[in-house]
Protein backbone atom coordinates (compact mmCIF):
# COMPACT_ATOMS: atom_id res chain seq x y z
CA UNK A 1 0.00 0.00 0.00
CA UNK A 2 1.21 3.46 -0.77
CA UNK A 3 0.67 6.32 1.84
CA UNK A 4 1.81 9.80 1.76
CA UNK A 5 3.07 11.11 4.96
CA UNK A 6 2.74 14.55 5.62
CA UNK A 7 4.45 17.22 7.78
CA UNK A 8 2.36 19.85 8.86
CA UNK A 9 3.56 23.55 9.54
CA UNK A 10 4.45 25.39 12.04
CA UNK A 11 4.99 29.06 12.65
CA UNK A 12 8.30 28.58 12.29
CA UNK A 13 8.36 27.06 9.37
CA UNK A 14 5.67 29.79 7.68
CA UNK A 15 8.21 32.03 8.97
CA UNK A 16 11.07 30.19 6.60
CA UNK A 17 13.39 29.26 9.36
CA UNK A 18 15.59 26.05 8.42
CA UNK A 19 16.07 22.99 10.50
CA UNK A 20 19.29 22.85 12.91
CA UNK A 21 22.38 20.80 11.14
CA UNK A 22 21.39 18.51 13.90
CA UNK A 23 18.47 17.84 12.84
CA UNK A 24 19.19 17.63 9.05
CA UNK A 25 21.77 15.12 10.03
CA UNK A 26 18.37 13.11 11.75
CA UNK A 27 16.67 13.09 9.22
CA UNK A 28 19.63 12.06 6.73
CA UNK A 29 19.96 9.17 8.59
CA UNK A 30 16.11 8.68 9.07
CA UNK A 31 14.99 8.79 5.27
CA UNK A 32 18.47 6.17 4.60
CA UNK A 33 16.84 3.70 7.05
CA UNK A 34 13.73 4.22 4.85
CA UNK A 35 15.45 3.78 1.93
CA UNK A 36 17.54 0.37 3.17
CA UNK A 37 14.20 -1.06 4.22
CA UNK A 38 12.50 -0.98 0.78
CA UNK A 39 10.04 2.10 1.87
CA UNK A 40 11.11 5.56 0.84
CA UNK A 41 9.76 6.51 -2.99
CA UNK A 42 10.23 10.03 -2.65
CA UNK A 43 10.79 13.07 0.15
CA UNK A 44 11.06 16.94 0.45
CA UNK A 45 10.51 19.94 2.42
CA UNK A 46 8.27 22.62 1.15
CA UNK A 47 9.20 26.35 1.20
CA UNK A 48 6.55 28.51 3.20
CA UNK A 49 3.18 29.46 1.40
CA UNK A 50 4.37 32.36 0.98
CA UNK A 51 6.33 31.66 -1.98
CA UNK A 52 3.19 29.57 -2.96
CA UNK A 53 -0.35 30.28 -5.01
CA UNK A 54 -3.72 28.91 -5.38
CA UNK A 55 -5.65 28.62 -7.86
CA UNK A 56 -9.82 28.10 -7.08
CA UNK A 57 -12.10 26.36 -9.67
CA UNK A 58 -15.70 27.45 -10.03
CA UNK A 59 -16.96 26.46 -13.58
CA UNK A 60 -14.93 27.63 -15.85
CA UNK A 61 -13.47 30.32 -13.61
CA UNK A 62 -10.02 30.77 -12.20
CA UNK A 63 -9.06 32.65 -9.57
CA UNK A 64 -5.22 33.13 -8.61
CA UNK A 65 -4.22 33.56 -4.55
CA UNK A 66 -0.91 34.46 -3.79
CA UNK A 67 0.52 33.27 -0.15
CA UNK A 68 0.76 33.20 2.35
CA UNK A 69 -2.18 31.21 3.58
CA UNK A 70 -4.00 31.37 6.93
CA UNK A 71 -3.96 27.97 8.70
CA UNK A 72 -0.80 27.31 9.22
CA UNK A 73 -1.42 23.55 11.27
CA UNK A 74 -3.40 22.77 8.05
CA UNK A 75 -0.47 23.56 5.71
CA UNK A 76 1.69 21.46 4.24
CA UNK A 77 5.88 21.74 4.93
CA UNK A 78 6.99 18.52 3.47
CA UNK A 79 6.52 15.13 2.72
CA UNK A 80 7.66 11.64 2.06
CA UNK A 81 5.82 8.53 -0.48
CA UNK A 82 6.55 5.42 1.02
CA UNK A 83 5.41 1.85 -0.01
CA UNK A 84 3.97 0.13 3.54
CA UNK A 85 2.00 -3.71 4.05
CA UNK A 86 -0.11 -1.92 5.76
CA UNK A 87 -1.18 1.65 8.08
CA UNK A 88 0.23 0.06 10.86
CA UNK A 89 3.86 -0.23 9.37
CA UNK A 90 3.21 3.75 8.57
CA UNK A 91 2.53 4.80 11.88
CA UNK A 92 5.49 2.38 13.65
CA UNK A 93 7.96 4.08 10.78
CA UNK A 94 6.49 8.09 12.14
CA UNK A 95 6.76 6.95 15.39
CA UNK A 96 10.62 6.47 14.96
CA UNK A 97 10.72 10.12 12.75
CA UNK A 98 12.88 12.71 14.82
CA UNK A 99 10.43 15.28 15.31
CA UNK A 100 10.50 17.28 12.37
CA UNK A 101 10.44 21.34 13.97
CA UNK A 102 12.00 22.21 16.42
CA UNK A 103 8.83 22.57 19.04
CA UNK A 104 5.72 20.51 19.01
CA UNK A 105 4.71 19.31 15.22
CA UNK A 106 2.17 17.00 13.56
CA UNK A 107 2.68 14.27 10.89
CA UNK A 108 -0.25 12.60 9.34
CA UNK A 109 -0.45 9.56 7.48
CA UNK A 110 -2.82 9.46 4.48
CA UNK A 111 -2.93 6.24 2.25
CA UNK A 112 -3.37 6.94 -1.64
CA UNK A 113 -6.08 5.48 -4.22
CA UNK A 114 -4.81 2.68 -5.56
CA UNK A 115 -6.52 1.45 -9.63
CA UNK A 116 -8.40 -1.34 -7.25
CA UNK A 117 -10.28 1.45 -5.54
CA UNK A 118 -12.12 2.27 -8.79
CA UNK A 119 -13.11 -1.77 -9.65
Amino acid sequence: MRVMVIVKATEQSEMGILPTTELLEAMGRYNEELANAGILRAADGLKPSSHGKRIAFDGTGRTVTDGPFAATRELVAGFWLWEVKDTDEAVAWVKRCPNPMAGPSEIEIRPLYEMTDFQ
